[in-house]
């Protein structure tokens, strides 16, 4: 998202481009900078501004309008400085977790045992190859990039988050740290940018994990998305030349996940590893909700835990593609305490036991909202 610094230069830059007849390429220019801080464009606009300045063929108008993008282009550079200093994108190792703390956080998920198995068995490959290579035996050059396929709501970047710091941990990463993208950091609005944001996400996320849900965005538009493919080229190219020091981890749902895929044979190539995450069984989803209100010192009672249960077992019976597992018990959390704060603030002088205790009387509400929707 722009800032409101970034926004004025470009809204400036395109005034600019109106008076002067520059047929868009003063905004262009702008843009690239905002997006991208790419010096090559600041030096050029900056000249472009210069001979809007000197150049006796322009009227007062021009030269002024030029005069106010200058002092945009300062504003927007003064105020991504103070932003780099205050929130520096290269992230400081704070993490103190042992690989057995990892281990055991993974462990502690609800659930996903298939994935924590398959999660195992990558640990234990890794860590015999490295051992491997020190002894100056053959060892595999097996890629680190992952595919997790599944519905929403089953733990994917949880999982992702914990494999970075594990390889960090085991030596396979140098920090091991996690940076998050979709469709809008990786596809720019002009020709040829696309590859830049896609080597600055990359730049960024080299020496840790680079996440992309809904990978299959990328190429949303099919064959007429050439952005999308100019994407996807620029990322197989960084899959290979940086596979020693960075993770890729796409995701998705699995039909559109493997399309995807099949799509792209070469992009598939990179991909060693497949991760199916099953939705989460009905006593699953009781186990998730119960811990939830655990960790926020909510209890449910023994009649609210058997309504929930049945809600969740209806739930799982007639989902579909969408069906949200985590966050279906995560809105079902929310709602739960709102309802809770309404019935409790009526009672004079609560109690602990009345501020903490969830009963079945809030979760018909749940009930009859959803059944009005």
């Amino acid at each position: 998202m722009m800032d409101k610094y970034g926004q004025s230069l470009v809204n400036n830059a395109s005034r600019l481009d109106a008076v002067t007849d520059a047929c868009g390429k003063i905004t262009k220019l702008a843009t690239v900078i905002v997006e991208d801080n790419s010096k090559s464009a600041t030096i050029a606009l900056l000249r472009k501004l210069s001979d809007a300045v000197d150049n006796s063929k322009y009227k007062i108008e021009v030269k002024r309008a030029a005069q106010i993008v200058n002092s945009s282009l300062i504003e927007f550079y003064g105020y991504s400085t103070i932003q780099k200093i205050c929130n520096p994108t290269e992230e400081m190792d704070e993490d103190t977790r042992t690989l057995q703390d990892l281990l055991d956080e993974l462990n502690a998920l609800i659930g996903l045992e298939k994935v924590k198995n398959k999660v195992y068995d990558l640990i234990a490959y890794q860590k015999v190859q490295k051992l491997r290579r020190e002894k100056n035996l053959y060892s595999a050059k097996r890629t680190l990039h992952l595919a997790f396929t599944g519905n929403p709501g089953t733990g994917k970047t949880t999982v992702a988050r914990i494999v970075g710091r594990i390889y960090k941990q085991i030596g396979l990463l140098s920090k091991g740290h996690f940076v998050e993208a979709s469709r809008t950091d990786l596809i720019a609005g002009y020709q040829g940018q696309t590859a830049l944001k896609v080597k600055k996400v990359i730049e960024q996320a080299k020496g840790g994990v680079l996440f992309i849900d809904e990978a299959y965005s990328i190429t949303e538009n099919d064959h007429s998305d050439s952005y999308g493919r100019e994407c996807l080229t620029e990322l197989t190219k960084a899959l290979e030349d940086y596979r020693e020091d960075l993770i890729v981890i796409v995701a998705g749902y699995t039909e559109p996940m493997h399309k995807f895929f099949e799509s792209n044979p070469g992009l598939k190539s990179r991909f060693n590893t497949f991760i199916e995450f099953d939705d989460y069984s009905t006593n699953e989803l009781d186990e998730i909700l119960i811990s939830m209100c655990k960790n926020n010192d909510y209890i449910l009672d023994a009649e609210a835990k058997e309504k929930i249960h049945l809600y969740f077992e209806e739930q799982t019976s007639s989902k579909n593609e969408n069906f949200a597992n985590g966050r279906l018990v995560r809105n079902l959390y929310d709602d739960l305490a709102m309802n809770h704060a309404r019935r409790v603030i009526n009672i004079t002088n609560p109690g602990s036991q009345e501020l903490s205790t969830i009963k079945a009387e809030d979760f018909i509400f749940v009930v009859d909202e959803d059944e009005e929707d």
